[in-house]
């Protein structure tokens, strides 16, 4: 591996065969099962509108969780290096994927973090590390598609 590479390794095993494996577009199950190092499994499928379960993770929602997961580590790491206490956070994070000739294909996802700031802390530059998070987030800046972010700062009280 080359220096400053990273590898991430998962395996995803299907499992909703019904016995004809896929005889038909409505004779399978799309669960699957994810699994890496040892973690916790994640039980996935496809999203109800394509024949999915919805107690499940679905591939979009990941990917949304993926990108908003990345901006708050990079937040949090930047306001930590700031001087800046994050006390709390929250992000109501949505993607929106349009259908089109050739399957679906996500046109943006839009962060909506609410992070609370120590009591006197620079609530501006809290603000302006998110454009800066949002920089060195390795999942937007690997997407061909824009994420936004609209983040609410707010202030413990004292």
């Amino acid at each position: 591996m080359a220096q400053g590479e990273h590898k991430y390794h998962v395996n995803v095993e299907w499992t909703g065969n019904r016995g004809t494996g896929t005889s038909g577009y409505r004779a399978y199950d799309r669960d699957h099962t994810i699994r890496a190092g040892g973690k916790p499994d994640i039980a996935g499928s496809s999203d109800p509108a394509f024949l999915g379960d919805a107690a499940r993770w679905n591939p979009e929602d990941l990917l949304v969780a993926s990108a908003s997961a990345c901006h708050k580590l990079w937040y949090l790491h930047l306001c930590s290096d700031a001087g800046i206490a994050v006390v709390a956070y929250v992000d109501e994070a949505e993607g929106t994927m349009r259908d089109g000739p050739q399957g679906g294909q996500f046109t943006e996802i839009v962060l909506r973090p609410r992070v609370t700031i120590r009591a006197g802390d620079d609530a501006e530059r809290a603000a302006h590390l998110h454009h800066v998070a949002h920089e060195k987030c390795y999942i937007a800046r690997s997407v061909n598609f824009p994420i936004r972010c609209e983040p609410v700062i707010e202030s413990a009280s004292a």
